[in-house]
């Protein structure tokens, strides 16, 4: 997913192992908010997202701001929670997925 460009998901719900290898890969996987849906938002798939606040690093389960830019140019904001859910999840998630962790864990010993 990561070496196809995917950087982030965003979806309705996760299954536990669908989210947990989205994070092994380096994406990350946001869920919707506050009765969100793609339906509510009339997402058809050509959106462009903009996510903030993560550059400095991110917490298990906070609140991300997306922006979502519609084709016709109106955006419209809202508020994901990012599904890294446990601290050795952001540790991979920071290192670009678990086998980059891995590999520079045994680079530095």
């Amino acid at each position: 997913t990561n070496l196809l460009g995917v950087k982030a998901v965003l979806v309705e719900s996760f299954e536990r192992i669908h989210r947990s290898n989205l994070v092994g890969m380096g994406v990350l996987p946001l869920q919707f908010k506050d009765g969100d849906t793609r339906d509510t938002l009339g997402l058809t798939g050509t959106e462009i997202f903009d996510i903030t606040g993560i550059a400095d690093g991110i917490l298990p389960r906070q609140d991300v701001a997306v922006k979502v830019t519609y084709t016709d140019g109106s955006i419209k904001e809202i508020t994901a929670l990012c599904r890294i859910d446990t601290a050795n999840e952001v540790e991979y998630y920071a290192n670009g997925g678990i086998l980059h962790y891995v590999l520079r864990n045994l680079a530095a010993e």
